[in-house]
């Protein structure tokens, strides 16, 4: 008999894990409503998430559930003028949420083979349906007007993809000591241990804001040979970021990135995928991208290759890039030396390009600029973001001032700053 999956973490750590996530994760504010997006089969720790934030002293915890294999046959059956449309109603919600101060946890579990046997392009479709509906949503999340974090629990499917070689309770105990591990809860006093790790954000950030490089220049021997021109005036945002109320929050758990906007029409060269990208549920494994002006004018996957054109020509955005982050191979996920099959964790064990929107942070005053003005600026705009990591342990980066003077940024992966 298989145990469930909260039979491998002790009630303590669980717990030090869901307060994390409200109490640094969102750093909820009393009197303020949580909403918890969950798939019902972690049902378990939204609702250790909803005890804590009751107890933090919100003013409501509403869960927002989902159920995969609900999920799977509406994208099998469902009508075709239905994959093309979100309802006004499921957009209503979401904006009642923001106008109310909603702050946003989402759980996350890996389920590989859930959506098999489901077009691509219908999951496709009804993504950029529902971007589209939601476009002011994911616009307050990308200028951190709301406050959210993304986070994960383990799944057996996940489990034994991560480690093939050993039974499913040794699997699930493996990502178990994984998750904390990355998520800095495997210690006496995590909230302690995340302020610790957001001040050593601090000096490399403003190392790399005071310089203003004009372009960043990434190589390994996997074959990346990429060139990112950067806006004027760009900054570099990583660990923990402000709300529009200058409240501090981690939006994702774990997080080791400092990451800029790249000029929109200043990319040029070619990108080699080191991890699996995992998007509508698909798995895209050994795949390229190559850039000219900035713009993806080919590409390859081995596997997931109609995913990935699908996620490309989502809109006109998608074909450009919004992010680039640099991430050292010292971090405790990347010391773990382990493919977790998780954008979340395998991005940030290496440096990593956003596919598609940038953040207004990563200008200076970005938020307060029109989206004229934004995209004047070299900032892309697009209905999704979805990061491709590249890294590798012979990544060298280099900072090339706008006279052409060069900098050594990173070399074997980590930093040299």
């Amino acid at each position: 008999m298989i145990k469930g999956i909260y039979e491998f973490i002790s009630e303590a750590q669980l717990k030090k894990y869901a307060e994390l996530a409200v109490r640094a994760g969102i750093n909820l504010q009393k009197n303020q409503l949580l909403i918890i997006h969950s798939d019902i089969q972690n049902a378990t720790f939204a609702r250790l998430i909803q005890t804590i934030a009751y107890e933090a002293g919100a003013s409501n915890v509403f869960i927002d559930w989902t159920d995969e294999q609900s999920t799977k046959a509406f994208y099998l059956h469902a009508a075709d003028r239905v994959i093309d449309h979100f309802p006004d109603w499921q957009a209503a919600r979401f904006k009642e949420w923001d106008d109310a101060g909603a702050a946003y946890i989402h759980i996350i579990s890996e389920n590989f083979d859930v959506f098999k046997g489901v077009s691509p392009e219908r999951i496709s479709r009804f993504q950029k349906a529902s971007r589209t509906k939601l476009e002011d949503y994911y616009a307050k999340i990308r200028s951190h007007e709301v406050r959210w974090c993304l986070l994960t629990v383990p799944s057996f499917a996940w489990a034994t993809k991560v480690f093939p070689h050993v039974s499913k309770e040794e699997a699930v105990q493996s990502l178990w000591l994984a998750i904390l591990r990355g998520a800095r809860v495997d210690g006496t006093n995590p909230i302690k241990d995340w302020k610790d790790h957001d001040r050593s954000f601090e000096s490399r950030k403003t190392f790399l804001n005071d310089r203003q490089f004009d372009a960043l220049h990434f190589t390994n021997s996997r074959g990346t040979d990429l060139l990112v021109g950067l806006p004027k005036n760009h900054l570099y945002i990583g660990g923990g970021v402000i709300d529009k109320n200058e409240i501090p929050f981690f939006p994702n758990i774990p997080t080791e990135e400092i990451f800029t906007a790249p000029h929109k029409n200043k990319v040029t060269g070619k990108l080699v995928g080191t991890k699996p990208l995992i998007y509508g549920g698909s798995v895209i494994e050994e795949f390229y991208l190559i850039f000219k002006d900035g713009q993806i004018t080919d590409y390859y996957a081995a596997k997931g290759q109609e995913v990935l054109q699908n996620l490309i020509e989502t809109d006109e955005g998608s074909h450009y890039l919004g992010e680039i982050a640099l991430v050292s191979n010292k971090s405790p996920l990347a010391q773990a030396d382990t493919l977790f099959y998780n954008t979340l964790f395998d991005e940030n064990t290496a440096c990593h390009i956003g596919i598609g929107n940038a953040s207004p942070s990563n200008i200076q005053n970005g938020i307060d600029q029109s989206e004229e003005e934004l995209k004047a600026a070299g900032l892309n705009t697009s209905l999704l973001l979805v990061n491709v990591t590249f890294g590798t342990d012979d990544m060298k980066v280099v900072g090339i001032k706008e006279g052409g003077t060069e900098v050594l940024l990173m070399k074997d992966g980590d930093f040299e700053f």
